[in-house]
């Protein structure tokens, strides 16, 4: 084979190469989402890539054998080509050795390995799309030998209990990365990214966290009468008010405001006993044990936007709505800067409502985790849980480099806290000791 036979054969063995490294790092790259995609618009070379994702052994095994063919060819072949010609210019056998030798083996590199690679994970779907046919009949051509280190291969994983191919289940954390990576490439809006993070913060979330709490609670009594009736619709403008025999644990129903309102314009309401037929009965009660996601269900099922939550003693601890459900949802997307429990007083300074669910102010001060977090519901809960006490005024903690201060306290129960965010201490170097 003369020099121009050698130098074709080279490239031809360096695009060989080429091929079989693209193909190898475009179906490792290729993400399922986005040929899942190319499948649904028609693409059929997008299903094959699928098929070979989910058993790759073959593929792999075919790779390393044409990998391998085409290096034990380049060595046999190339590692001298250019050594006649450079003996002639240098005059030692050697160093013209070496020259042809680094020539041939810097080309593979370069453009069999390095620049087909990185191709590839640029447009992986692409093509491994591009690339699946040629590499299947390819399968095929060498079935025998692949099929023997294949056999090798999975005794090999068997042994050992390896699994054979890649799990591709997408959980919470992979669609937070995506949705961060959007945010800071400016695809996905920041009121996006927000909504977003609050429809998974649903799963999350108890009922506890947007109910109306107990002692909130404005309900009407049985016995209650005109007066007192006209006087909380007035100064409580809700929507629904509940309706209970005696007290807030003997629940009765509920009644809208819409219903109410004109019986009190026309004089026909005398205490709450005259309207029982506008009362409604059929309450939607739920256990405290439930998630927002899982409210929204109960509430899909029962065609109801309001419900009483009880305790596992039966006793009344809130009230929801599908309004509250929905202002959690789009809080940070409506009123992205308006917050009633959470006041941002200065530079790492927060006033904070005792009753505020602990993931708004997980949220707020960026804090990963709180400790158990699952023993308790809101701020006021973490403090006691820290304690071990009922906390009093002045009572001080420090958690993640915050310092929490309850600041005031009605009846035992922690109405607010101020949040610092601590300055990090800084240690004075020997040099500025000296």
């Amino acid at each position: 084979m003369g020099i121009i036979g050698k130098i074709l054969f080279i490239v031809l063995l360096i695009l060989t190469s080429a091929f079989f490294s693209m193909a190898e790092i475009s179906l490792a790259g290729a993400r399922k989402i986005k040929l899942q995609l190319l499948v649904d618009e028609g693409n059929a070379n997008a299903q094959k890539v699928l098929d070979l994702q989910s058993n790759p052994g073959n593929f792999f095994t075919t790779v390393q054998i044409g990998v391998n063919i085409v290096a034990i060819l380049a060595g046999i072949v190339g590692n001298d080509v250019f050594t006649p010609v450079l003996l002639e210019i240098v005059g030692n056998q050697t160093l013209a050795f070496l020259i042809s030798f680094t020539c041939v083996t810097g080309s593979f590199i370069e453009f069999a390995d390095l620049i087909p690679k990185r191709l590839a994970m640029v447009y992986p779907e692409k093509t491994a799309v591009s690339l699946v046919n040629p590499m299947m009949f390819t399968i095929k051509l060498l079935t025998p030998i692949v099929w023997i280190f294949s056999s090798v291969a999975d005794l090999v994983f068997k042994i050992f209990n390896t699994p054979h191919s890649r799990e591709d289940m997408i959980t919470h954390e992979d669609i937070f990365a995506l949705v961060d990576a959007g945010a800071e490439a400016g695809v996905v809006h920041t009121r996006e990214h927000h909504l977003i993070e609050n429809v998974f913060e649903l799963e999350q979330r108890w009922v506890s966290s947007a109910m109306t709490t107990r002692d909130e609670i404005i309900y009407f009594t049985l016995e209650e009468t005109e007066d007192s009736i006209k006087a909380k619709i007035a100064e409580y403008p809700h929507s629904k008010f509940l309706v209970c025999e005696s007290d807030i644990d003997s629940i009765y129903g509920y009644v809208d405001s819409k219903d109410i309102l004109p019986r009190i314009l026309k004089g026909e309401l005398s205490g709450l006993q005259d309207i029982k037929e506008i009362t409604i009965r059929n309450i939607l009660i739920i256990p405290n044990t439930l998630t927002l996601s899982d409210m929204l269900d109960r509430f899909n099922e029962a065609r109801e936007d309001f419900a009483v939550i009880l305790n596992e003693y039966a006793h009344v601890v809130g009230i929801i709505t599908l309004n509250d459900v929905i202002s959690t949802l789009m809080g940070d997307v409506v009123y992205p800067m308006q917050d009633e429990y959470i006041i941002k007083r200065g530079e790492g300074s927060w006033l904070i409502d005792g009753v505020t669910a602990v993931e708004d102010v997980k949220k707020a001060l960026e804090i990963e985790y709180f400790p158990e977090e699952d023993s308790y519901e809101t701020i006021a809960g973490f403090m006691m849980y820290m304690l071990k006490s009922i906390p009093k005024k002045g009572a001080l903690i420090e958690y993640e480099n915050y310092s929490f201060e309850v600041v005031d306290v009605d009846n035992f129960k922690i109405d607010q806290l101020l949040v610092m965010k601590k300055e990090p201490v800084i240690l004075p170097s020997p040099e500025d000791e000296n």
